[in-house]
């Protein structure tokens, strides 16, 4: 069993994460980036839905084999065939684990599914069951769970968990509940499941309202110790919860989040990197943790306070999750204290006057171009000839 306050970070990117638009990853990108993830510290890998198809099951299968020292898990249906492929995918792992779900919600069950909660409750059984044959360590989702009947809810996993799943997921599958909401769900199914101790509760969080990460967060607190998300948040619709964010929030906010986990934080920056390498859009600048901006500043004020201190508006160092260092970026907003600290690591110290006379050039300059440029700077110092330029030493 885990330690009370351990965090499992359950990554879904190879398989949720490249079911969205532009993000399919050719076997090859997925081995490469599936040792990233080991690497960054991920505990369980879901390499894919191994049913899906050939080359879906020859990836998940190939990253069992050669990705060591961190668990290896496939996707299934609560069908005989997808857990037989499933349990085959990822025979080869010293680790590893079948990852089965069904429908919980009326709506699931009416609209999709067709079959009744009773339909559902014996199936849920059967595939845990069945799943066991294959691997000892079989999670159950309860998809749609946030949209399911309280009651039921309680009914499906405590069916899940006698028949030997050993982690029960309740996904906020379309996005839609709270975090309060959330929490009082784990709280819930805490209380009322039978031999819920002995069993791993996750969350799966989808972003559809902006609050993926809150609700996996709130999760934790009600009760949850696995988290599934994906790196950069990608996901089907508006994405998943972005792992990068849930591990800062531990990070930063300690006296609120009082967990260990496993995860490098050193390595966020370089395996969000590695990722943009291989689907078809970049990380957006404004993305945080991870994102072009994310320690940027262009404002004079805050550039001041950077200079001064940078704890006045930087809640994390760059370094802390692999970032280089802290960007500058001159523009229109800037004020003196940046130009200057830039003209020094260009190599040039300037008076008081001789700095209040590029400035002056460098706003114009700025009220007309966007961007701003080393090579621009440097070419402020030319206009005015008669005044010297003392080189730093």
């Amino acid at each position: 069993m885990l330690e009370p306050n351990q965090i499992v970070f359950f990554d879904t990117t190879l398989r949720d994460g490249e079911q969205s638009p532009g993000c399919t990853m050719h076997h090859d990108e997925k081995l490469r980036l599936a040792h990233q993830l080991r690497d960054l510290g991920v505990d369980i890998i879901e390499a894919g839905f191994a049913i899906a198809s050939e080359g879906d099951f020859h990836a998940v299968q190939t990253i069992a084999r050669e990705v060591k020292g961190t668990r290896i898990a496939s996707l299934a249906r609560c069908k005989r065939e997808d857990i037989e492929a499933a349990g085959r995918a990822v025979q080869p792992a010293a680790s590893n684990r079948v990852h089965v779900f069904l429908a919980s919600s009326d709506l699931h069950l009416e609209a999709k599914l067709k079959i009744t909660r009773e339909q559902a409750l014996d199936q849920t059984a059967e595939s845990v069951r069945f799943a066991r044959t294959f691997v000892d360590d079989v999670e159950f989702s309860t998809e749609d769970g946030t949209r399911t009947d309280p009651e039921f809810l309680v009914k499906m996993i405590t069916v899940a968990v006698q028949a030997g799943a050993s982690t029960i997921n309740i996904p906020d599958t379309v996005g839609y509940t709270t975090p309060a909401e959330y929490e009082a769900i784990f709280r819930m199914v805490k209380q009322r499941v039978p031999g819920i101790e002995n069993v791993v509760l996750s969350a799966h969080c989808h972003d559809d309202l902006g609050m993926a990460v809150a609700n996996s967060l709130a999760a934790i607190q009600g009760g949850a110790r696995q988290v599934e998300c994906t790196i950069t948040g990608i996901g089907e619709r508006a994405g998943n919860a972005a792992l990068e964010e849930i591990a800062a929030a531990i990070m930063v906010r300690r006296d609120r989040f009082p967990y260990t986990h496993h995860i490098k934080m050193d390595q966020l920056y370089p395996t969000s990197k590695l990722l943009a390498e291989f689907i078809s859009f970049g990380v957006s600048p404004n993305k945080a943790v991870v994102g072009a901006n994310a320690f940027a500043h262009e404002s004079g004020i805050h550039q001041h306070g950077v200079l001064a201190n940078p704890l006045t508006y930087e809640i994390m160092t760059p370094e802390s999750v692999g970032v280089a260092h802290t960007n500058l970026v001159l523009g229109k907003h800037s004020g003196r204290r940046a130009l200057a600290d830039r003209l020094e690591k260009l190599g040039y110290g300037l008076t008081r006057e001789q700095l209040d006379d590029v400035y002056h050039r460098f706003t114009e300059l700025a009220d007309r171009k966007k961007a701003i440029y080393d090579q621009d700077i440097l070419g402020l110092l030319q206009p005015n000839k008669s005044i010297p330029v003392e080189t730093v030493p």
